[in-house]
């Protein structure tokens, strides 16, 4: 097993869709070995704390804890759930999917229900189904009461998806790397600085609800109050049959510095702090660009007077769907170059970054 399977695996196998990450949040921190103190934002953000040598520069590392999935909307008088998304579907990945229904009386089973081929009328093959037209079955027969399973509105649904090592075992796959990467990232370089001076105070962070709007970065950031931030997320993996030749953002490539997304532009000076710091290091890395969608660094850069920040990713197949792929050495490589960068981040170092 790799240094970081079993905190890959544990985090993505828990449960956490947005507002209800409780499960997950708990793993998260049974993880942190080497957190001087442990809080929360009133959102349920987790905040994990290292000192160094030095209050200020604080250091924010933020991965969000929540991932995608649904809510209970209602239940029809034959007892199918209707449901509403909780982040970004696409009607075709959702189709035919086993789920989990948390109920107030445990986890209930279940399938998003579809239509067989043979009976689908040529426009219906053409098109998208809504995910306001899905139902899911948890087990609806006459004279069976759905309700009876303590199922309501309001309730969370979650892809029912296990971490599996793949052939290749390099490869990890599983549901809610985007954004268990983040979460992974923020405790393990907290416990990799147990053994590094850092002239700095470092936080690791697992926000809440960033898939329906960036709410926990939000509210993390205004108590944290960082000099600098990361954001360690997903980013898009451009190695199918489809993909662009030349494209650079391949699994195994190294971590993804991104210069660019829908919500933030990276602070330009921080940028090339970590693309210098790779090179030095010989840290494989690619530059990346998500001209839609954004991330935690959204709220975190414009965070009270402004925080110099960054969004760095770890290719990934299938964002968005039930089971996702990774590289095990872009996730220890993104670890490791955030280690170096910190070491580097003095009080010098961090006003540079905004100095005109």
């Amino acid at each position: 097993m790799s240094k970081y399977e079993k905190l890959l695996q544990e985090l993505t196998d828990a449960h956490g869709t947005p507002g209800f990450e409780e499960e997950a949040v708990a793993v998260m921190k049974r993880h942190f070995k080497a957190a001087d103190e442990i809080t929360y934002d009133k959102l349920g953000s987790l905040i994990a704390k290292k000192k160094g040598s030095s209050e200020k520069p604080r250091v924010m590392i933020a991965g969000h804890i929540d991932e995608i999935g649904f809510i209970v909307k209602e239940i029809t008088p034959e007892g199918y759930i209707k449901f509403l998304p909780l982040g970004g579907w696409w009607g075709h990945v959702a189709l035919s999917q086993r789920v989990i229904v948390k109920t107030s009386k445990g986890d209930i089973p279940g399938v998003i229900g579809s239509k067989p081929p043979h009976i689908l009328k040529d426009d219906e093959k053409k098109k998208v189904q809504d995910i306001k037209d899905m139902f899911i079955d948890v087990g609806v027969c006459d004279g069976f009461d759905v309700e009876s399973l303590g199922v309501r509105p309001g309730d969370p649904i979650v892809p029912d998806s296990k971490f599996r090592v793949m052939g290749n075992r390099d490869l990890y796959m599983n549901k809610a790397f985007d954004d268990r990467i983040g979460a992974a990232t923020a405790v393990a370089v907290i416990n990799e600085l147990a053994e590094v001076k850092h002239p700095n105070t470092v936080f690791g962070v697992g926000t809440v609800q960033e898939e329906v709007g960036l709410r926990g970065a939000g509210t993390a950031a205004h108590v944290i109050d960082p000099d600098v931030a990361f954001v360690s997320d997903v980013s898009l993996a451009a190695d199918g049959p489809d993909a662009p030749k030349g494209s650079s953002a391949k699994l195994g490539s190294g971590p993804s510095i991104t210069v660019y997304d829908g919500s933030m532009i990276p602070n330009r000076k921080l940028r090339d702090l970590v693309i210098d710091t790779a090179t030095e290091n010989n840290i494989p890395f690619h530059l990346a660009a998500l001209d839609r969608g954004g991330t935690d660094g959204g709220r975190i850069h414009i965070s009270r007077g402004g925080v110099p920040c960054i969004y760095m990713g770890v290719a990934t197949r299938y964002i968005h769907s039930h089971t996702g792929i990774i590289h095990k050495g872009d996730f220890e490589n993104l670890v490791r170059l955030i280690v170096k960068v910190i070491k580097k981040l003095d009080s010098k170092t961090v006003e540079s970054l905004t100095n005109r």
